[in-house]
């Protein structure tokens, strides 16, 4: 039995070998037209504006069909508040511009990925899925900066070349989860209870990705 257990670790030693010499790992520059999205508050409401969204990614192969990846992401956009209630002190009417002139930020997306890429290795155009998770960070002119749980999915086709070189082309969609503060709610034993509030950005987006292969020549 002793000798099975001796040939089984051999056998799995050898196949992670055999798996890291083959491993294929890639420098990924990203390029994507990001969509935008509103984000409803209790007295207010705030819209992040769609733009150009661009990165860089480090790709490795686990398998032939399968890669994990750390990138990361920055969209520069604008951020316009706008508020529900007329607030008079300031002159802003319902539904006008509460930092007007002041709403450019960005958003910076680190995120760690999976992707599963279906097919045989050998082909040209090999279609995939795949997910991801990190943190977000928001560049806002009026509260700074601040770190938020980020999140995405992504879909698309990979078209290789003969080269080191391959293309891209996929939809994804971003999330980012901030807490922006509180709702009350009366237990009958508890009394008043607080529970944190949360508002969530989603953002469908169009992009490519240009790939350099550093283990071909």
């Amino acid at each position: 039995m002793k000798k099975y257990h001796l040939l089984i670790v051999v056998f799995l030693f050898s196949l992670t070998m055999s798996a890291q010499g083959q491993g294929a790992f890639l420098l990924n520059l990203y390029g994507g037209y990001t969509f935008s999205d509103k984000v409803d508050f209790d007295s207010s409401y705030a819209k992040v504006e769609d733009g150009f969204e661009y990165g860089a990614g480090f790709e490795y192969f686990i398998m032939d069909n399968a890669s994990i990846e750390l990138k990361y992401n920055r969209l520069d956009t604008k951020m316009p508040l706008y508020t529900k209630v007329p607030i008079p002190g300031y002159g802003i009417p319902a539904g006008g511009q509460v930092n007007a002139g002041d709403d450019k930020g960005a958003i910076n997306y680190i995120l760690a990925d999976y992707t599963y890429y279906f097919g045989s290795s050998s082909q040209k155009a090999v279609p995939f899925l795949g997910a991801g998770a990190g943190i977000s960070i928001l560049e806002s002119p009026k509260s700074g900066s601040g770190t938020y749980f980020a999140w995405e999915i992504k879909g698309g086709v990979k078209i290789k070349t003969d080269s080191p070189v391959s293309i891209s082309l996929n939809a994804y969609l971003q999330s980012m989860s901030a807490a922006v503060g509180y709702d009350y709610y009366w237990d009958y034993y508890w009394g008043p209870v607080a529970v944190t509030d949360y508002a969530s950005t989603f953002q469908f987006g169009l992009g490519a990705v240009v790939s350099f292969n550093l283990n071909k020549k």
